[in-house]
């Protein structure tokens, strides 16, 4: 498996168009990981589905991971919408509280 633009190891984003191949990914990232003797953290791992909508779960050594609306990676919230909306208002929220 070949991960590329991997940054930080310890913050990994999978992107698929099917549910799937998204299994599959999960799968191979977790075996890749266990080889080298990482870990992937159940707790901190998040499915965030765009235009489609639960059929199975998604999970890793056994445990569904959970399903979000949003969440943030790399200090960027995303959102199931595809955007950063999210990410914008909480940015102006702050500089408002900064200047107020």
């Amino acid at each position: 498996m070949q991960l590329e633009d991997l940054d930080f190891a310890d913050d990994l984003t999978l992107l698929s168009q099917a549910q799937q191949r998204m299994k599959e990914k999960t799968t191979r990232v977790a075996a890749a990981s266990g080889a080298v003797g990482l870990n992937i953290h159940k707790g901190k791992s998040k499915i965030l589905r765009y235009n489609t909508a639960c059929i199975n779960p998604i999970t890793n050594d056994g445990e569904d991971l959970e399903d979000v609306k949003t969440f943030t990676y790399l200090g960027s919230i995303i959102d199931e919408q595809g955007g950063s909306d999210a990410d914008v208002n909480e940015s102006v929220k702050q500089e408002q509280y900064i200047y107020n």
